[in-house]
This record gives C-alpha cells, sequence and structure tokens, in this order.
C-alpha cells in the first residue's frame, strides 16, 4: 500500500463520519417532532456502513503479492441512511394539539443519551482519521525532503 491509498482510505473514514454526525444531528434537532410530512412522529435515523476494498475505492486490479496484501486493506463507505423502527414514546400531555383521545403524544423514539455516545463516537472516529491523514502527509513531506 502506498501512502496515496492511506490518504484513501482516511478520506473514505472522514467522509462516512460526516455523514454519520449529520444524521446524529438531524436526530436531535427532530427529538420533539411530533408531525412530519410523512405524518406521525420523526423517526430515529441511522446510518448503515460498508466496507469497501482498497481494489474497489481505486479502481486498480492485479495480481502481484503486493496487490494480495492490499486485497485486504479496507476503506468504508455509507450504504444507507436507514429509519429506526422502534414504536414512538408516548408521552402524557392532553393539552397538546397532537394528543390522541386519551391525551397521549406520539414523540420520536430518540434518546438523547444514545445520540450524545453516538456523536462523542463519531467525533473520536473523525479525529482518528484526521490523526492518521496528518500521520501520511507527514510521511510524504519527509520522504519528498530526502532528495533535497
Amino acid at each position: 500500500m502506498d501512502l496515496f491509498q492511506s490518504m484513501q482510505i482516511s478520506a473514505s473514514a472522514l467522509a462516512v463520519q460526516r455523514v454519520r454526525m449529520n444524521t446524529i444531528a438531524s436526530n436531535l434537532a427532530n427529538v420533539n417532532t411530533t408531525k412530519t410530512p410523512q405524518g406521525g412522529p420523526y423517526r430515529r435515523k441511522d446510518v448503515s456502513i460498508r466496507p469497501v476494498g482498497l481494489e474497489e475505492m481505486t479502481g486498480k486490479a492485479g495480481a502481484s503479492f503486493e496487490d494480495e496484501l492490499n486485497r485486504h486493506i479496507q476503506g468504508v463507505e455509507v450504504t444507507r441512511v436507514i429509519e429506526d423502527k422502534s414504536p414512538p414514546r408516548l408521552v402524557y400531555k392532553p393539552s397538546h394539539p397532537d394528543a390522541n383521545e386519551n391525551g397521549y403524544v406520539a414523540m420520536p423514539n430518540i434518546t438523547m443519551i444514545t445520540e450524545m455516545v453516538s456523536m462523542m463516537n463519531a467525533q473520536r472516529s473523525y479525529e482518528a482519521s484526521v490523526t492518521a491523514v496528518n500521520a501520511t502527509r507527514a510521511m510524504i513531506t519527509k520522504a519528498m525532503s530526502i532528495g533535497r
């Protein structure tokens, strides 16, 4: 694996973490949304991620020994953003305009603690990828200065 492939892998991780953070931010912004255009309360969203082989990321294929090693190196990509199918929380608020005949309001299936833990996880993963990019950049710079 060359240094530029290392950058591609780190960049794929950065892109995934950005999507995760945007999805979490959307969940937090809609924690009290009881009506959506689709009807009913907002549903929590999550990101589905899959590993992507280096060969698939770069579009290069080969049969050398190095290519055999590279086949096991993987980046990541978002496959889709999915809705959580768990039922909404029912909260007793008889004065709320969206309350049912028993006084319960269907609230989004979002837990602040879960979202905050997910946000911290995504932030730490993003920081780790930035550190990897910076280390790779430093190696490239050092390698270029060897010839001087």
